[in-house]
């Protein structure tokens, strides 16, 4: 009966086929990529994310291999659908077709043409037999600078602060890949300002990363030597690399925990750098980890011992204060993971210590009364996850051993085949410590927030895609900005129409409700007073032919304040792709106006770049915006990408502030970078 099934199946599938072919031929990375990581900083390093993408797409996930690390890797399926995809496998045999997925509950349309581009049912490769078969190579170099020079580039004066390099920027990556087994990452950087072979820069970049991957050894999974990343649980103690929160994609509120993965990112912190595996006996996985490295901050070594007050995670090195603080003390992290699986059933405990060699000492101010003090910082946590037919239930405990403790506990509930939930609580107190923790929250540092967010997901019709949040939270603490404790909301719909052939036509609507110190003259009742900041959104991409596409974005926000009169902010683009039939040449543009009356109301938009260099560009005061990205592929395995992008602001005489203004009315900005594939 199971393989009558499956040949009915597979029948639907070859008619369904010569409706779905054209749209996996593309698919909307970009707007997959805003809808993840657009409450991340705009200076954050992305390509952790775009490179697995591109991995993917070019070797796609086995259906009937993975366990579903890899599949929980691409972001945006959530753990409820990929327990559903595991349990079709396990009920009806191995796949015969990717559009199989079809048939799996939830997966949507929009669910299937989203996963198909990174899937696939396994073939034999062609190159097996042959020398070097199965080892891939990639070299990367890319060089940018900003033209106009900056203040900081013109002090002579050195006992001012000043950038002690040049504008240049230069990145380095080096990839080989041996059968999808064995993994050799290389990573070297060098950002505008910083000197380069020069005083503690002496071997040239400042940034040097290199981490080998080793899939299966044995017993042993997933072992990294060199620069790794750990992600367990809902990554209240411990999730290194990007953490995802609030955003289009509703049900990414639930964490999935890959556990040791290979750190390739060019972000200079937020990650291990040592030793660190898996061993698989059974239902039971062990994770023994240990990292030894240098960190940044103001260390003083005239007392004994010598104290940090403050650790640096911007990962810049231009200035004579950022030098001092460069690599001024070391960090010792070990612990080990537990993680038991049975059925549906997860359950994990994470122990980890994190020694300095130097003495962390609070500030002074009020809202830092507990923040952590001492040399040597104890974690435990216990985090588990179950799903029940359509109920997916998740949860962690976390503790400081010197007192505070963490907790979230969350759901993901498909209450119809068109309508899901996601609901999640959380209670971080305001003694919690953890170095590596990224909590979902307002706030990335886990510690001083309560909060529920109340998500749904509403398939109105095939093309049509509601999706909703509403986040209530409060931190009983004082925090930046607010001297007394404070209280937030967050609300969140965006309308999807969605040609899976052609385009997208979304609509959004945000309001997000503050309170923060009063600064006028006088004083209110708990000196803090409330703001709120609506943004509504439109935005159109389209896909006139296979060498034409056109997107189009325009988005208004007013900021209010008590006390003050609104202020508001607005900002249209227009995006043009092209591309020829042989791929040989492909191009995008953007032209935008925008104007921000307040810091307040400026906008962020995601913006294409060199290859695994995506961004979010920062659209402030008033002006224009252009830029425009070329790619030529030189011969079989060598690419070059360049790109041009300026800012004009009409009417001023100068722009940016501190070391970085700069005389005039416009920055531009160059890249190159060549790719060498192997």
């Amino acid at each position: 009966m199971k393989y009558c099934s499956k040949i009915l199946l597979f029948m639907g599938y070859l008619i369904g086929m010569t409706c779905m072919a054209q749209t996996n031929e593309k698919i909307n990375l970009e707007a997959l990529f805003e809808s993840l990581s657009e409450e991340l900083p705009e200076d954050i390093d992305l390509s952790e994310l775009s490179e697995k993408w591109y991995h993917y797409l070019k070797h796609p996930i086995d259906l009937n291999k993975t366990d579903g690390t890899e599949i929980a890797e691409l972001q945006f399926i959530d753990p409820l659908l990929l327990q559903r995809l595991i349990e079709h496998r396990e009920v009806s045999g191995n796949f015969i077709h990717v559009l199989e997925l079809q048939s799996i509950d939830g997966f949507t349309e929009r669910i299937v043409n989203l996963l198909l581009p990174f899937v696939s049912i396994g073939e034999e490769s062609s190159l097996k037999g042959l020398k070097f078969a199965g080892l891939e190579q990639e070299l990367m170099v890319r060089y940018g600078r900003v033209l106009e020079k900056a203040k900081g580039y013109q002090i002579i004066d050195t006992g001012r602060s000043r950038y002690l390099g040049d504008a240049n920027r230069f990145a380095v990556r080096y990839r080989a890949n041996l059968k999808d087994k064995t993994r050799l990452a290389i990573n070297m950087e060098k950002d505008a300002g910083e000197p380069f072979f020069d005083r503690k820069q002496k071997l040239g970049f400042d940034f040097y990363g290199m981490s080998l991957s080793i899939k299966r050894l044995g017993k042993l999974r997933n072992v990294v030597i060199g620069d790794y990343a750990l992600q367990f649980g809902q990554g209240l103690s411990l999730w290194n690399g990007l953490g995802f929160g609030k955003g289009g994609l509703v049900q990414n509120a639930a964490r999935q925990g890959v556990g040791v993965k290979q750190y390739t990112s060019l972000n200079e912190t937020n990650f291990m750098r040592g030793l660190a595996g898996t061993l698989h006996i059974q239902r039971l996985e062990i994770t023994p980890y240990f990292s030894y490295r240098s960190i940044d901050g103001n260390v003083n070594k005239l007392i004994e011992p010598p104290v940090i007050m403050t650790i640096a995670n911007s990962g810049l090195h231009r200035t004579p204060t950022e030098q001092r603080y460069r690599n001024a003390a070391h960090q010792m992290t070990y612990g080990v993971n537990l993680l038991w699986r049975r059925n549906r059933l997860k359950i994990g405990v994470n122990i980890n210590q994190s020694r300095l060699n130097v003495q962390k000492l609070k500030g002074t101010n009020r809202r830092q009364q507990y923040d952590f003090e001492g040399d040597e910082l104890k974690n435990i946590s216990v985090y588990t996850n179950y799903t029940v037919r359509n109920a997916h239930l998740f949860g962690e405990y976390a503790s400081s051993m010197d007192g505070g403790t963490a907790l979230l506990l969350g759901s993901i509930i498909s209450l119809h085949p068109r309508l899901s939930s996601a609901i999640l609580f959380r209670d971080y107190k305001k003694d919690f410590h953890t170095f590596y923790g990224q909590g979902f929250g307002e706030s990335n540092n886990t510690t001083n927030e309560q909060g529920i967010y109340a998500g749904l997901t509403y398939q109105l019709a095939r093309k049509l895609v509601w999706s909703n949040y509403v986040d209530l939270f409060r931190f009983p603490w004082l925090k930046y900005q607010a001297d007394t404790p404070s209280a937030g909301a967050d609300f969140f719909s965006q309308l999807s129409y969605i040609w899976y052939k052609k385009g997208q036509l979304s609509l959004r609507y945000r309001h997000r409700l503050k309170q923060v110190n009063y600064q006028g003259l006088g004083a209110t009742e708990t000196g803090l007073v409330n703001t709120g900041k609506q943004q509504v959104r439109t935005e159109f991409q389209y896909l006139l032919n296979y060498n034409w596409t056109i997107r189009s974005r325009a988005e208004f926000n007013m900021v209010q304040k008590e006390y003050e009169e609104n202020s508001f902010g607005y900002m249209f683009y227009q995006d043009v792709f092209w591309k020829l039939k042989t791929g040989k040449i492909q191009l995008n543009a953007r032209i935008a106006y925008f104007q921000a009356d307040t810091y307040d109301n400026r906008i962020y938009a995601y913006e294409n770049d060199v290859l695994y260099a995506s961004g979010f560009g920062m659209y402030h005061t008033k002006g224009w915006r252009t830029y425009m990205n070329v790619r030529y592929r030189i011969s079989n395995g060598l690419d070059i990408w360049a790109k041009y992008g300026v800012y004009y602001y009409p009417g001023r005489t100068m722009i940016g502030s501190g070391l970085d203004e700069i005389n005039g009315n416009r920055k531009s900005e160059i890249k190159i970078q060549l790719r060498w594939q192997l």
